[in-house]
Formats: C-alpha cells, sequence, structure tokens
C-alpha cells in the first residue's frame, strides 16, 4: 500500500490558539490556500481511496483534494477525528495551561482508535494509494502505529504542520518505507 497522510489547512480557531479536539473547525482564509497547495502538489498522484475526519476542518481540506481527483471515492470517518479534549475544547491554550482535562481521550485510547482504523486499512488496500487527511494528534498517533512505536511516543513527535504530507510504502506485514516525512515545500 502506498500511505499518504496529510493534516487540514490552518484553521480560524488554530489562529485563535483555541482548542478544538472533536469541535469542527473552520478553516481560515490561510488554511483554504494551504489546501488549495497541497491539492495541486497531490494532482498528479494516482490516489485510490481518500479517507478523512468527519470534523469539518478535515472535511473541507479532503473536498478541496479531492478536486483533482473526481473518480476516487471519499469516506468521512468518525474513527479519524482528533483527540478528544473534553471541558478544554473550545477554550484558549493560554488559560488552561500545561496540563490534561480529567474527561480527554488518553494517547493510548488515541493510539489504539488509530491502530484500529489503520489496521482496516491494511487489511482493505494492500494495492492501492490511500490517502488520509486528518488531525495533529491523530496523524502523530497514526504515524507512531505505522512506525512500530508505542503510544508513548505520540506525544514526543515532532509537531505536524498544516497541510504538510508524509508518504509511506507499506507491505502487509506492516514493513514500511519512509518517502516523505512532515514535507511542507508545498507552503513554501
Amino acid at each position: 500500500m502506498k500511505f499518504i497522510l496529510t493534516r487540514h489547512g490552518e484553521t480560524e480557531e488554530n489562529k485563535a490558539n483555541i482548542i478544538q479536539g472533536h469541535l469542527p473547525g473552520k478553516l481560515s482564509a490561510d488554511g483554504i490556500k494551504q489546501s488549495k497547495k497541497v491539492a495541486l502538489r497531490l494532482k498528479w498522484e494516482k490516489i485510490d481511496y481518500i479517507y478523512s475526519s468527519d470534523l469539518d476542518r478535515a472535511v473541507d481540506t479532503a473536498k478541496i483534494i479531492a478536486v483533482y481527483h473526481k473518480q476516487t471515492p471519499i469516506k468521512f470517518k468518525k474513527e479519524t477525528r482528533e483527540i478528544y479534549l473534553g471541558s478544554y475544547q473550545w477554550k484558549n491554550r493560554a488559560i488552561v495551561g500545561p496540563g490534561r482535562p480529567e474527561d480527554w481521550e488518553s494517547f493510548e485510547e488515541l493510539y489504539n482508535r488509530a491502530k484500529w482504523f489503520f489496521d482496516s486499512l491494511l487489511l482493505k488496500h494492500q494495492h492501492d494509494t490511500v490517502l488520509v487527511v486528518g488531525h495533529h494528534q491523530f496523524n502523530k498517533a497514526l504515524l507512531a502505529v505505522i512506525m512500530g512505536k508505542g503510544f508513548e511516543y505520540v506525544d514526543d513527535m515532532e509537531n505536524f504542520h498544516n497541510t504538510a504530507i508524509n508518504v509511506f510504502e507499506i507491505d502487509a506485514k506492516q514493513n514500511y518505507k519512509i518517502l516523505l516525512l512532515n514535507c511542507k515545500k508545498h507552503l513554501d
């Protein structure tokens, strides 16, 4: 399987430093531009299936990419949502400070959700090129799964830029080769 992973474009909430979690989010003007640039970068890529989070910020990014892949089916999946941050959602990061609320989804739960999703993709799409449009923490969990790391690795991973591209070749035994990691040259 050729696996392409990207993050949604910048949102108004990202700009305002608002914690989104499972909230929809609205692409900012820059986020729309970023999404158009990643769409152009992926324009000539053969993509057999597109999976996206069902949250608006990812849905809108996936739809912009899909303009160049009109015959490619898109599936919006709740399983690919960002980490759930409970009572911190819609709050400014500066106000809540460091730490996590008691009602948040743990990194272990996020990792397990990403693993379940990835395992299902690997079973269905061994010979396909699959694009996933996700979120910052979810994408980190997905990459930890692909690389055979534990859930503890998720928090330590490099931050993912909006619309950064990650590309892997992955076989049925989950051996992988990294072709691109957190690449954002299309934004320069």
